[in-house]
Order: structure tokens, then sequence, then C-alpha cells
């Protein structure tokens, strides 16, 4: 096999893709897929399942499986060559999906499936595929006349133009930024581990001192115990204003999201939908703009008070202890963690110390094998990049899935945290089953020197929240490619088993198995557990309202805004009606806000808390029958991870809770009642 990335009989052989693989690659799966397509809209009707869905499924695959290898290197180990590549191919793709969506035959033939005799012998989770199918051919365009889809063609090739551009501008500007200090004095706060990152990234360019990145490793210490105010200032001013047109002007993401938003609407209005919030939702458990910013709305209003009381405890603590007469938006960070080390007794820092990466991993692993009856062993093989890692997950001592991790920050390397795959679970030709594997991606701080990598318990809680997106991709039972994992599942409801699983990093039991001091190997202590437990809603209103700040201004822009309108403008009014902290005139947060211009959540930011009631309400659930209960782990892997997309994500929370989802669980999660 010349071309790695054409190999599909194993894992992908990520040490011998080149650039140059890309094209012919991709240019092959797609003339196959064209080949399959042309004989499936050929079938005789009644069409069938085995004749139209599964061919048409099998090419696709192939197609996903060398694109999402490609993006996945290309987000991670990011070259000028790779760039070149996914960029130039990035259309080639778009034109294919868009056409596949558009194709009024293969429409015709999925209809022809669901208005058949044979479509009540087919299994519920073939049967969703069907509904879904027809459901998505309307979205693409396929009843619209040749020339509008025409023209809807092009509007989806520019989106996916201009998305790749915007989230490349933000790595770009966040990469070019780089800040050299001499005078430890002006470094002084942070913590050694920090110094240490930085004085190794400048000897790494040849250089004396220590060098400053916007990467978050760097970026947020700096904000958050940095004492010198100029230096916050001047950091917070840098990553404030990324990819906006106070810098390169190649890199200014202004006129990306004004021409982004009016193809949004444009693309509506073809669909005969009143605006492009309406499109999103067409897929998605809530039923309208209105009921998800009524939803948004009351939550802020739940959280406002709370929020307000927040403010005015950190501006009192400022003035009359740090001296500071006006709180402005670099000092939030600093002055919070001072607050919390003032009234908790403890640091961020003294924490982080108990948390060594491969404890922590260990712990991890260990509360899946309890709560999902599964193991977890490293396998070693060959991988994209020294710091990444495979895993196989096993039942019975068979493997079932397995996962690879990538956990630090490094130039080149996308910003965030997600979770993708490799392949999913489905059932082959043969009998047996496809084992899903997963991509783990992080971006916490690298260990330095022989030491392990020290996590801070945020950064212990976005592993976990990945871990729970892998969990959902890995743990289906669903054999049908289109439903299975997290494939099928609605969106604002894809959240439920990753913020499910960050409450088990508050579980005492959790900790003691998680934990070990980075010189005593001592477990964290209950002293400082129960700190960290009474420190857990610390400005938890200030926080919630930050997240309906950003989901109003997302569903809001995409729920009728006008075409050309100022969208600066826009999220002042949504920060004047919402926000407590308000960032200077300069903060150009839309700019760089890639969830929403590069990464799939227009009009569905709203997701992270519309899910966040599902998952505290299912946690509740294990705190009602003590915590790691192996009995309810069962229930909610038979009832939500076993299922995936195959039925309806509320169906599911019925069927594990036995009721409706209530919001109660989550207010006192965030310690918002009373």
């Amino acid at each position: 096999m010349t071309n790695p990335l054409l190999d599909f009989a194993a894992l992908p052989r990520f040490t011998e893709i080149l650039p140059e693989h890309v094209s012919p690659a991709v240019d092959s799966v797609l003339a196959e897929a064209r080949t399959v397509l042309a004989r499936v809209i050929d079938v005789a009707t009644p069409a069938r399942w085995e004749a139209v869905m599964v061919p048409l499924s099998d090419s696709t695959e192939k197609i996903s499986w060398v694109w999402d290898v490609v993006s996945h290197l290309n987000a991670v180990v990011n070259t000028p060559a790779l760039r070149d590549a996914y960029n130039e191919n990035l259309a080639k793709l778009t034109e294919f999906y868009t056409e596949l969506g558009q194709n009024l035959a293969l429409f015709q033939q999925v209809k022809a499936i669901a208005a058949s005799a044979d479509y009540a012998q087919l299994t519920p989770a073939q049967q969703r595929i069907v509904a879904n199918d027809v459901r998505d051919f309307r979205l693409s365009g396929a009843d619209l006349p040749e020339a509008e889809k025409a023209r809807f063609a092009d509007i989806q090739a520019r989106l996916s133009e201009l998305s790749a551009r915007f989230a490349q501008n933000v790595l770009d500007a966040t990469d070019d930024f780089a800040r050299y200090v001499d005078d430890a004095a002006e470094l002084a706060g942070l913590p050694d581990d920090t110094l240490a990152m930085m004085q190794a990234a400048a000897e790494a360019d040849g250089k004396t001192g220590y060098k400053l990145k916007l990467h978050l490793p760097f970026y947020l210490p700096v904000m958050q115990y940095a004492d010198h105010r100029p230096l916050r200032e001047s950091l917070y001013h840098a990553y404030a204003t990324r990819a906006a047109e106070f810098g390169k002007p190649d890199w200014d993401n202004t006129a990306l999201i004004g021409d982004t938003l009016s193809l949004r609407e444009e693309e509506a209005q073809l669909l005969g939908f009143a605006n492009a919030a309406e499109v999103s939702l067409a897929a998605k458990m809530a039923d309208s703009p209105a009921q998800v910013m009524d939803f948004l709305t009351d939550m802020a209003t739940r959280a406002k008070p709370f929020a307000l009381r927040d403010r005015a405890e950190l501006e009192a603590f400022a003035r009359d202890t740090l001296g500071l007469n006006t709180l402005e938006a670099w000092d939030l960070a600093y002055v919070s963690e001072k607050l919390r080390v003032a009234r908790y007794a403890f640091s961020e820092q003294e924490v982080k110390r108990y948390f060594p990466e491969p404890k922590v991993l260990a712990g991890l692993f260990g509360l899946i094998e309890i709560l999902f009856g599964v193991t977890i062993a490293e396998v070693a093989l060959p991988v994209w990049h020294v710091d990444a890692r495979y895993y196989e997950v096993r039942r019975d001592g068979q493997a079932v899935a397995a996962f690879y991790t990538d956990l630090y920050a490094r130039e080149g390397k996308r910003g965030g945290a997600w979770m993708a795959d490799v392949r999913g679970r489905k059932r082959l030709a043969d009998g047996t089953i496809q084992l899903p594997v997963a991509l783990l991606t992080c971006n916490f701080t690298a260990p330095v020197g022989d030491s392990p990598a020290l996590f801070t318990h945020d950064e212990v809680i976005t592993l976990f929240h990945e871990c729970g997106h892998g969990l959902h991709h890995m743990l289906t039972e669903v054999d049908e490619l289109g439903v299975s994992g997290i494939n099928g599942v609605e969106w604002d409801a894809v959240e439920l088993p990753s913020q499910f699983l960050e409450n088990f990093c508050w579980e005492w039991d959790v900790l003691q198995g998680m934990t070990a001091h980075a010189d005593s190997g001592e477990p964290l202590p209950r002293a400082l557990y129960d700190k960290m437990l009474a420190a857990r809603h610390f400005q938890s209103g200030m926080q919630t309202v930050r997240q309906m700040e950003l989901s109003l201004f997302d569903m809001k822009l995409h729920a009728g805004f006008a075409e050309g309108g100022d969208f600066m403008a826009l999220l002042a009014e949504v920060r004047r009606d919402v926000a407590v902290n308000l960032p200077p005139a300069y903060n150009r947060l839309p700019h760089s806000f890639t969830h929403i211009f590069a990464g799939g959540y227009a009009a569905g930011y709203y997701s992270y808390k519309w899910a966040e009631v599902l998952s505290a309400d299912a946690y509740a659930a294990f705190e009602e029958t003590g915590g790691a209960n192996p009995a309810t782990g069962a229930a909610f892997q038979r009832e939500v991870l076993a299922v995936g997309g195959s039925r309806p994500a509320m169906d599911s929370f019925r069927a594990f809770r036995g009721r409706e989802p209530e919001i109660d669980a989550l207010l006192r999660h965030t310690g918002m009642v009373g």
C-alpha cells in the first residue's frame, strides 16, 4: 500500500503520512464514492436497505477515515505543507457532500425505503438513520430548484473556506506572539513550574530569560498569579485582540465574521427557514430559537443575583486587601485567586501538586472500570508525536474499543480540548464487529525535565469531560454506523456524558485513588479536599452569566441579526443585560470565538448549559445510590451510552431516570439555591 491514508485494514499509519499523500487519497475515495453513488441511484425501486444504504455508508466511511486523519494531523502537528494540503482538499470534500446532500435521485431512493413495506422490518437503528437522512437531505437543499441548488452549493463551499481560515487565523495569531523577559522580578508570583516552562521555551529559541506566549498553559498562570499588573494587562490585550484589526491584516477575522453570518442567513432563506438559528435547531432537541432564548434568559435571571454578589465581593477584596480601587479585566483572575486563597486557605498550585499525570490517568481509568465493567491498557504503537499514547478498552479480556491521547500544549497544535473519532462501531459483512477508536486531545502544561506533568484540578475536569465524550463513542452497542456512539445524537444532548463524568472529579473516594503529592506521594488530605469542596461554588454566579452571555450572543447573532449589522454592538447589548464583568472596548471576543465560527457550534453554544441540566440530573442518580455505583453505571451505559443516536436523546434520558429532566440538581450543584 503506497499511500498510507488508503490503508483501511487497521489503525492509521500516522508516522508514514506525508502532506503529499493527502490529495491522491482524497481523490481516490471521492472517486470511489461517486461510483458507488451512481450505482445505488440506479437500483430498481422499491429500493432496499442493503442495496442503497449499506454501500453508500461504506464508501462515505472511507472518506471520513481519510479526512478525519488528515484533519487530526492538521490540528495537532500543523505545518505549512500540511495546512496547504488540507486547504487544497477542503473544497473537494465540501463539494462532494453538497452534491450528495442535493442528489434528488438518491433522495428519492431514501424516501422509497421509508415508504416501502420492508421499512417495518428494519431495526429501530436503521429506521432512525433513514429518518435522519430524509431530514438532512431537506437541510442540504435536495428539494431546491436547480438554480438555487447551485447557489446553495456555492454557499457551502465558501462557508467551509471561511471556517478553516477563521481557525487558522486564530492559531497563527496565537502562535505568533512571543515576549521575552530577562528580569525575573517582572514575573513575581508565578509558580516555579510555570517559570521552568517559560525558561525552557526561551532556551528552545536560543535565548536567555523567559518566553511568554498566548497558549493557555503560559497565558493563564500570568493572569492568575503574576503580581506585576502591567504584565497582566499587556498579555490580556494581546490575547483579547487576537485575529482582529489591531494585528496583521491577513489574520483579521472581522470580514470573515460578516461574510459567514451573511452566507448562513442566505442559506437559511433558501431552505425556507426564517434564520440560521432555525436551521441549526432542526436537528437538535430544542424546538425553536425562542425556546432557547427563554431558557438562557431564565438561567441568567436566576444566576445574576449570585453573579452580582460575586462581583461585589471581588471589588471589596481588591480595594480593601490589595489596594486596587478599580477592578479591570486583567485583574479578575488574579484577584479571584487571592480571594480564593484568603477565603479557603488553599491555592490551585497547592492542589496541583497532588495531581501528577500517571496517578490521574490511573484514577480515571479505575473509575471507568468500576462504572462500566471494562479495563484499560496502554499498547505501544506508532503515533504522530512523542506526547501521544494509545490504549485499548477491554471487556472480559477482549478489546471492545480503543483511544489515543495527546494531552500537552505545543506550537503547531490547535488550542482547546476535544474528542474526535478515527472510526465508529459497526457490524461488518462477515458478521464481525468493527471496534470504535477515539482521539482525546487536550492542551495541558507539558512536563519539564524528568518530572511527570502536574495537572490543575480544572485540567483534570477537562480530561474527564473529553473522556466522557470518548466513552459515548466507544461503549456503544449499536451495529449501524450512522447512529452508533455519538453519531446521530442531537447536538444539544451530546454534552450529556461528558459533563456527567466531570462530577466524579469531586468525589472523595475517586480523588483518593487519583492523587499523590509530587514530593511525598501522599494522597489528597481530607482537610484540603473539604476546602476545595467549599470553594466549588466560588463565583459560580459569574461563571454562569458568562456562559449565558456567550450563548445569548450566539443565538441572537443567528436568529434574525441584520445583515451587515454591528456584531460588536450586539455583544455589548447582551453584556448590558446579562454580564457583571464588562471588558474594555478593544476586546474582540468574537474574532477568536472558534466554537461558533469554526467549530460547529453556530446557534448551538447554548447546548453546554442545556445538556448540563441533563447531566446534573443524571449524576444525581449516582448520588442517590452512593456515588460510583456499578449497578447505576450499568444502567447509564445501557440506556444512554450503548444506544448512541439510535433513539431520541430525551427517550434515553427518560429510560435512565424514569422521568423528565429537572433543573433542581444543576442549581444545587452550582450552589445557586437559597
